[in-house]
């Protein structure tokens, strides 16, 4: 079959780093992203966190082709931050947010299980 293996939508081949940075060398503030080996799950979480940040003008990704197992997250920025403050702070907020909706997943569930 012509398909490529489905190990190799998530690992990440040695010596490929997961994210990769690039500068816009036209527009002051601007930058992009290759996250590898993902999808429009982390693309689309990640641009609507990055969308909250008030600092953050414009923010979007996109996948350069179905076969090829990465996004390209563009961010630009005002004079507050830079891309890569805002990407990072992204993803610091999306963590926490994650781990606060695990908790009270397994607190409600606790609960639950209790109860019978």
């Amino acid at each position: 079959m012509n398909a490529p293996d489905r190990y190799e939508r998530f690992v990440v081949p040695e010596g490929t780093k997961k994210v990769s940075y690039e500068r816009d060398t036209k527009i002051i503030n601007a930058a992009s992203f290759t996250v590898e080996r993902e999808d429009h799950t982390v693309g689309n979480i990640l641009r609507m966190q990055l969308h909250r940040d008030d600092n953050v003008l414009f923010a979007g990704y996109k996948l350069p082709h179905p076969l090829q197992y990465k996004i390209l997250v563009r961010i630009h920025t005002t004079s507050q931050s830079s891309p890569m403050q805002a990407y990072n702070q992204a993803i610091n907020d999306l963590d926490k947010e994650l781990d606060h909706l695990k908790n009270s997943f397994e607190a409600e569930l606790a609960r639950f299980q209790r109860s019978f």
